[in-house]
Parts: C-alpha cells; sequence; structure tokens
C-alpha cells in the first residue's frame, strides 16, 4: 500500500456506530469495516444480526451492543459498555436518528422532545463519554451525522431543524476544547438520501419532484455514498480536520 493510501487505513483501529442497522448507518459501518476497522454495532434491537454477519465475512470483528438513543440510562451507559466488549474506543460515529413531522403550528411537544433527545442530547452524552476515554490517549475520532437542516430550515420538521442545526454548532464547540488533545470531531451533513426516513419524501409526488429537479447530480443520494466520507473523517487522513461539517448533497446547497 502506498503512503498516501495508509491514511485512509483503519487496521488495528476499534470503531463503534449508532443507527447501522439499514440506510446510511448499514453503509458506514460496512465502510468502515472494509476500511479495516472492527465495529461494535449499537442497536436497539438485538436480534437484528444482518450487518454484524455482513462484517464478520469482512473478517472484521464486529459485535453488537444495546442502545436506545431515546433512553437516558441507555445513553449514558454505552461507552462503558462498548469498551467491556472492545479494549478501547477509536472511533465513535454518532448516526441513530428519528424523524417527526407535522407543520410547526401544530407540532406536538412531546414528539417535538423525542426528537431532541434522539437527534442532539444523545449524540452531546455520547461524545462527552467518548472524549473522556479518549483524551487520556492523546487520539479519538468522533463523527456525527447532521443534516441540509443543519443549515436550513425545511418544512414540516422544525424539531429535525433545531436539532441538527445545534449539533453543527455543538461539533464545532467540542472540537475547539477537543482538538489540541488530540480528539478529532467533524460531522458529515447528508443530503436527500433514499432511506426511510425520507420514505414520506420519495413518495411526495409534488415535494419529492421538487426536490429532485433542484440536485444538480440528478439523483437522490445512496447510502453507499457515505462511505468513503465516514472512512476519511475516521482515519488519518484527516487529522488536521476539525469542527468541519461535511456537506454529502449532490450540489443541493451550491444551487
Amino acid at each position: 500500500m502506498s503512503d498516501t493510501l495508509s491514511l485512509f487505513s483503519l487496521s488495528g483501529k476499534y470503531a463503534a456506530i449508532s443507527g447501522c442497522t439499514r440506510g446510511i448507518g448499514r453503509s458506514m459501518a460496512l465502510g468502515l469495516a472494509e476500511a479495516g476497522a472492527d465495529v461494535c454495532l449499537l442497536q436497539r434491537n438485538l436480534e437484528d444480526t444482518t450487518v454484524r454477519d455482513e462484517i464478520r465475512a469482512l473478517g472484521r470483528r464486529a459485535e453488537i451492543v444495546h442502545l436506545d438513543v431515546s433512553d437516558q440510562a441507555s445513553v449514558r451507559t454505552v461507552i462503558d459498555r462498548i469498551l467491556q466488549v472492545f479494549p478501547t474506543l477509536d472511533i465513535l460515529v454518532n448516526n441513530a436518528g428519528i424523524q417527526k413531522r407535522h407543520d410547526a403550528v401544530d407540532f406536538p411537544e412531546d414528539e417535538f422532545d423525542q426528537v431532541i433527545q434522539a437527534n442532539f442530547k444523545s449524540v452531546w452524552i455520547m461524545s462527552q463519554a467518548a472524549a473522556r476515554h479518549m483524551i487520556p490517549r492523546g487520539s479519538g475520532k468522533i463523527i456525527s451525522t447532521a443534516s441540509l437542516m443543519s443549515f436550513q430550515g425545511g418544512i414540516r420538521v422544525p424539531a429535525y431543524a433545531a436539532a441538527k442545526g445545534a449539533l453543527s454548532t455543538l461539533t464545532k464547540a467540542m472540537a475547539n476544547e477537543w482538538a489540541k488533545h488530540g480528539v478529532n470531531v467533524n460531522a458529515i451533513a447528508p443530503g436527500y438520501v433514499k432511506t426511510d426516513l425520507n420514505e414520506a419524501l420519495q413518495n411526495d409526488p409534488v415535494r419529492g419532484k421538487e426536490i429532485l429537479s433542484r440536485i444538480p447530480a440528478g439523483r437522490w443520494g445512496a447510502p453507499d455514498d457515505f462511505k468513503g466520507p465516514v472512512v476519511y473523517l475516521a482515519s488519518r487522513a484527516s487529522d488536521y480536520v476539525h469542527g468541519e461539517l461535511s456537506v454529502v448533497d449532490g450540489g443541493w446547497l451550491g444551487r
């Protein structure tokens, strides 16, 4: 392997990723494993072993640890539980999230709180716990999944937009304090991707057409479009990248 290509190798690294059983998270988990990492899959459903088995088929180690991002007790203890199955944690990918759609004027308070908990507060709690492990070691990579809603308000998604907007500045705030300790904190901001989370938009004959017409790439994103970005941010290739939101949107924001 050339010196440049070796910068992207994750051989010998231990990664953990949430929201990994399907969509973008599944592709990210497989990408990390394909680059050489052993992967701890943070899942709510412990019986779904599909991604674990796919990673093991690649010759990498994969373990499943329970995580429910809506449950604070689960969130607060998950890093300790990862370290019970892996000797260390080099890479944390905060990908789990939920979506709720209502007109802003009618948005239920309990659902607003659920979205903030799952998409924002859980990221803070898990990242803080991971940093307490990484900082004494002088290295670590924390990567979160942001969104186009980190930059825009969207339509009928005020809670999601609020959570992802807050996540963008939280990413920078954590990076400002932890970069000097060798811990990189960054985020990936997906555009419109063909996943379960966006199924309602894809099936909307009006809104779906409007979205597609604005994407310069001429297509919705695919989950595998996120393998490269997550490997880059998890690897030595991004050692001088701190507090950035890497937009993967087919050119949407530039339109």
